[in-house]
């Protein structure tokens, strides 16, 4: 559920602000949705083992920021990866079998995709690349500047659990966001006092299965196939939500060691939860209880 908190002088200027808000959200929806068959996506996917597809700058910039990530994480943040739903479907509970996810293997890898802008080609037929990863966040983001540009810096979008407080409330006071606890819906994990910049987490709770008590989640691992089983989630604090999110996925697909090193490395203000319930922030007094 997607939430608009903005602390404006006007009703009516809030309302109209609003309601751009929602079209902004619908019409990158619209751009970037693979199930929708005239999105630069279903175009790209369409030409993949043919011709190159040109884009345009806003795409461009998707794309360098998927490049990026994938150097990031060793190349375990794919936006060619999504493929592998072909075999995971987290609606009922069967896993799949081993040679439904080896044989995505080949199809999958940034390293298989000729990226110079503006043009892009996927080299193998029925290669795929999916904004799933970063969509969302991209769409707040873009909200945000929307608010912004219009004069309003007091408030909170909140799309999904991904959020982003533009301003501080009434007195300078800061907002109290609660993070979700993993494995009890109704119970708040923590509370963070945030007066701007956004708060995104990646976790094992929104979409899986469970199988002979084990928990199979939607993050997979693409150069495996299999899903990520170190965290439960991981909250990240950065100054977009497109930077928080990513960090939060990339945290959940390196794993225990190598994540929190890499937070840790990158200065990252975050809250963990590993896969016995341990909860952990860095640092320390970003939490309130």
């Amino acid at each position: 559920m997607n939430q608009i908190n903005l602390l404006v002088e006007e009703r009516g200027f809030a309302d109209a602000l609003s309601k751009k808000v929602v079209e902004e959200v619908q019409r990158i929806e619209t751009k970037f949705s693979r199930y929708k068959q005239d999105s630069i996506i279903s175009r790209i996917n369409a030409a993949a083992g043919k011709d190159p597809v040109r884009v345009d700058p806003e795409t461009a910039g998707l794309l360098d920021y998927a490049e990026a990530c994938f150097r990031e994480s060793s190349g375990l943040f794919d936006i060619t990866s999504g493929i592998l739903r072909r075999a995971w479907d987290f609606k009922g509970c069967i896993l799949p079998s081993k040679d439904a996810v080896e044989n995505l293997l080949p199809l999958i890898g940034w390293n298989l995709v000729e990226w110079e802008k503006p043009l892009i080609r996927l080299k193998k037929p029925g290669m795929e690349i999916d904004f799933g990863g970063i969509g969302k966040e991209f769409a707040v983001d873009s909200c945000v500047a929307l608010c912004m540009q219009a004069g309003a810096h007091s408030g909170f979008l909140n799309f999904a659990g991904d959020i982003f407080v533009l301003g501080p409330r009434q007195n300078n006071q800061a907002w109290q966001i609660g993070v979700k606890h993993p494995r009890k819906k109704s119970e708040v994990l923590t509370t963070i006092s945030l007066t701007q910049g956004a708060l995104a987490t990646s976790g094992d709770y929104e979409r899986y299965i469970e199988i002979d008590g084990r928990r199979y989640c939607h993050i997979l691992n693409p150069k495996t196939g299999y899903p990520v089983q170190d965290f439960q989630s991981v909250t990240v604090m950065g100054p977009s939500c497109l930077v928080a999110g990513s960090i939060a996925t990339i945290t959940m697909l390196l794993g225990k060691k190598r994540g929190e090193s890499f937070l840790r490395s990158n200065k990252v203000s975050s809250v963990l939860v590993d896969s016995k319930g341990l909860k952990s922030s860095f640092p320390p007094q970003i939490v309130q209880n």
